[in-house]
């Protein structure tokens, strides 16, 4: 048994904010912004927020899967930016789409939330106990930046990207996860502190905190260590795959890691220019766009790798 994906669906912030808007905002301008990230505008959303991004995205699966909600029996949510602590994004999704033959829960992985969703469900669905599951990653990174620090708020948007997937007998589908907690403080962001009438503190909320050399070190050297791990543990050539479908975090990261790997750039699609770093939403808004556009071809083998805060790895190979 394995999992194939039968539909994507994406939704960005409903506003487009360019490189040039940030300058009247923050000591920045389009030339620094864009020779450093690739980045040229990203979308914020105005009032969807993380699960009304999340719910637009998944409709759009469904439909593009053509599949009727209530034949989900699963919802997985890769986010770091939910509404509540309680209940789950992917609780609120299932009411908003009308899901109601769906477990649904979310998992906190920061960027690479959507790999980490994806290999969840796949084994659910690999084990027999589920048939078609919804998984999805979305994040309203925008709440969480500092709008004073050029080093971390000309970096982010908000989006959710969904994908439809069903068990098959057909096909293949290889993946693996990874942290290094020892890193934890590198890329961080404070939930609620621990205040109550014992400490006499008010609960705070803190913003992104982000060592940015520490992070490209990280990403450039750990991601095409576990492609080539998938890749090995499959027995397929780099020459067989596609595309590899990175975490949209900066242009530099990704131009490295095809050049580690050896692999020609035009196999490694971009969208970082319109979008910039959506966090778990990256790689299935950047899916959705290659399905959508014609670029994806049954049979295809195609990688999925996203990294960030944990920091945490994962990477997936599968066939489309």
């Amino acid at each position: 048994m394995t999992t194939k994906i039968i539909g994507t669906g994406s939704c960005p912030g409903e506003r487009v904010v360019t490189n040039d808007d940030l300058a009247k905002i923050v000591e920045t301008s389009d030339e620094w912004i864009s020779s450093r990230t690739g980045i040229k505008e990203r979308h914020l959303t105005t009032g969807l927020g993380t699960s009304g991004m999340a719910a637009r995205a998944a409709m759009l699966a469904c439909e593009n899967a053509g599949i009727r909600p209530e034949e989900l029996d699963l919802i997985v949510m890769g986010t770091s930016t939910p509404e509540y602590c309680f209940p789950s994004g992917a609780c609120q999704v299932q009411a908003a789409i009308g899901a109601v033959n769906a477990a649904g829960f979310d998992i906190s992985a920061a960027c690479s939330g959507f790999v980490f969703a994806l290999m969840t469900a796949h084994s659910f669905l690999k084990s027999g106990m589920y048939r078609n599951a919804l998984v999805i990653g979305a994040d309203d990174i925008s709440k969480l930046v500092d709008w004073s620090d050029r080093k971390t708020c000309v970096l982010f948007g908000d989006g959710a990207g969904a994908a439809v997937i069903k068990a098959q007998e057909d096909g293949c589908f290889e993946g693996m996860m990874g942290c290094d907690g020892k890193k934890w403080e590198v890329l961080t962001c404070q939930a609620r502190s621990g205040g109550n009438f014992i400490t006499e503190k008010k609960p705070d909320l803190g913003y992104i905190y982000m060592d940015g050399q520490e992070v490209f070190k990280f990403a450039v050297k750990k991601v095409p260590e576990c492609i080539r791990q998938v890749l090995d543990a499959n027995g397929v050539g780099m020459e067989a795959v596609r595309y590899y479908i990175l975490h949209q975090a900066n242009e530099r990261i990704i131009d490295s890691v095809a050049k580690r790997l050896k692999e020609p750039l035009e196999k490694f699609p971009m969208n970082i220019q319109k979008y910039g770093n959506t966090s778990g939403a990256s790689i299935p808004i950047l899916l959705d766009e290659m399905n959508r556009e014609g670029m994806l071809n049954r049979g295809d083998k195609i990688v999925l790798a996203g990294f960030g805060g944990g920091l945490t790895w994962g990477a997936i190979l599968l066939e489309w």
